[in-house]
């Protein structure tokens, strides 16, 4: 009898297909949280592959901040007209507008926490049953927490304590009216396996990850780049580095690295050496102990 071998990459690849796959048929309006990062790429990416030849079912939803990478904007558009798919804009600042949340003020603010909110108030208004983000239990000690299908109660809230059991890839997504969950089709891979896929698919990603020069700033022990939205004082110094970043965010808290890969082998290369999480450079996991986990449980990605 002839037997078949899936290398490590085809099997986390025929579990995230499956798991977008049962999404699809479990769910009556799911969407993509879509950032331009690597990992929402990524799961978009898997998303054409499960239902090909038809294009994606579902919409890509971007909570904008105002505070983005422009090169990350230019990407999100490129690929929504590229897939012809729906983009869903969730406005931090229309909820600054309106008084749902205040702007924070000082050195170190961020408009990082106010996308609760935001987020929250976009998947009610548009009716989301599930939003699939590109989470995966390596990036942090609270994602590691998460299930396939995390389930959010009326509020919107996570309680790490009250989600439902996966035996056997058995995904269970019923929930009351009101109620939502987060899926995850990655929550099984690591940062290498992500490289090594985007390498292997020739998927592409924003120049942000590879290196290049930058004006940056040292602060919360990474290289904060300089704009507009970050508050300078005398004591910092402008550089030109060439660095890139290992994770997206607002460009006030994504911190970049010092680096001369430019290109995708590289950067595997960089990845299997490093001996720190991506989310290391992220200022605003350095507030607490617990930040990230206290973020989530009020109802954020």
């Amino acid at each position: 009898m002839k037997q078949y071998f899936l290398n490590y990459l085809d099997e986390l690849e025929s579990e995230a297909i499956y798991i977008l796959r049962e999404i699809w048929a479990q769910f009556q309006n799911p969407a993509i949280l879509f950032s331009g990062g690597k990992d929402s790429i990524v799961v978009t990416h898997l998303a054409k592959k499960a239902f090909f030849p038809a294009k994606i079912p579902f919409a890509l939803m971007h909570i904008d901040t105002g505070h983005n990478f422009p090169e990350t904007i230019q990407f999100r558009n490129s690929l929504v007209e590229q897939l012809g798919v729906r983009l869903i804009v969730g406005s931090v600042q229309q909820s600054i507008d309106n008084g749902r949340v205040m702007e924070e003020r000082g050195r170190n603010a961020t408009r990082n926490a106010l996308q609760i909110s935001t987020l929250l108030h976009t998947i009610e208004d548009n009716k989301i049953d599930c939003a699939i983000g590109g989470g995966r239990r390596d990036e942090e000690k609270a994602r590691a927490k998460e299930r396939i299908f995390s389930h959010r109660d009326e509020f919107g809230h996570w309680d790490p304590k009250n989600q439902r059991p996966e035996l056997w890839n058995i995904l269970n997504g019923k929930y009351f009216e009101g109620e939502h969950f987060r899926a995850f089709p990655i929550s099984n891979w690591t940062e290498m396996d992500v490289w090594n896929y985007i390498t292997r698919e020739n998927i592409k990603i924003p120049s942000l990850y590879f290196a290049h020069q930058r004006q940056v700033v040292w602060r919360n022990g990474s290289w904060i780049p300089n704009s507009q939205f970050l508050s300078l004082d005398a004591s910092d110094e402008i550089l030109c580095k060439k660095i890139r970043f290992r994770t997206l965010g607002d460009i006030t808290i994504t911190g970049g690295i010092e680096s001369d890969a430019d290109t995708l082998d590289k950067i595997v290369l960089e990845v299997a050496a490093m001996r720190h999480t991506e989310r290391g450079n992220r200022s605003d996991d350095k507030r607490s102990e617990t930040a990230m986990e206290d973020r989530k449980r009020k109802g954020y990605f």
